[in-house]
């Protein structure tokens, strides 16, 4: 008699989430950058037949990031792209609440990260950083600092200017 087993629709580790996935020019530099500047972990990864990463998936925090290398004949073909083929732009950040922005801002920066806005303690009720990775992508680390109501959100917004 064979085991049957149970199909889960969508695994724990998505189920609550859009799971980023970036294309970098350097997949292995780039895990080696999220792991000293971010604490990241690597859970999996596959090596492309001709060379590289196909594809890799990091946890930073409690978050899920999928990666590879723009390069590999499978990226190319489906015309994905990193920010440095794109004239060093991008129109995505990713958003990671962590426990201690300040600290990690300092460790990202050591590793190579550019700062773009310091930490700071901001209207919506998070201490944030603002930094670029050395692959070019953008992230907004939040550290969670106060509940703050509709209505106070939008005075200090305004205050704000």
């Amino acid at each position: 008699m064979s085991e049957r087993t149970v199909r889960i629709e969508i695994p724990d580790r998505y189920r609550h989430a859009v799971i980023p996935h970036i294309m970098v020019d350097d997949a292995a530099a780039a895990i080696d950058f999220y792991e000293r500047a971010f604490g990241a972990r690597e859970d999996f990864r596959i090596d492309a037949p001709g060379g590289g990463i196909l594809h890799a998936e990091l946890t930073i925090g409690r978050s899920v990031l999928m990666l590879g290398d723009a390069s590999v004949d499978e990226a190319a073909s489906a015309s994905f792209a990193a920010p440095a083929s794109l004239g060093g732009g991008t129109s995505v950040a990713l958003h990671v609440f962590v426990a201690d922005v300040d600290s990690l801002a300092e460790r990202a920066q050591a590793a190579g990260a550019e700062i773009l806005q310091p930490p700071k303690d901001m209207f919506h009720g998070d201490r944030t950083v603002i930094l670029k990775d050395p692959s070019g992508h953008m992230w907004v680390f939040l550290t969670h600092v106060e509940d703050v109501p509709d209505d106070e959100l939008r005075r200090r917004l305004a205050a704000a200017g």
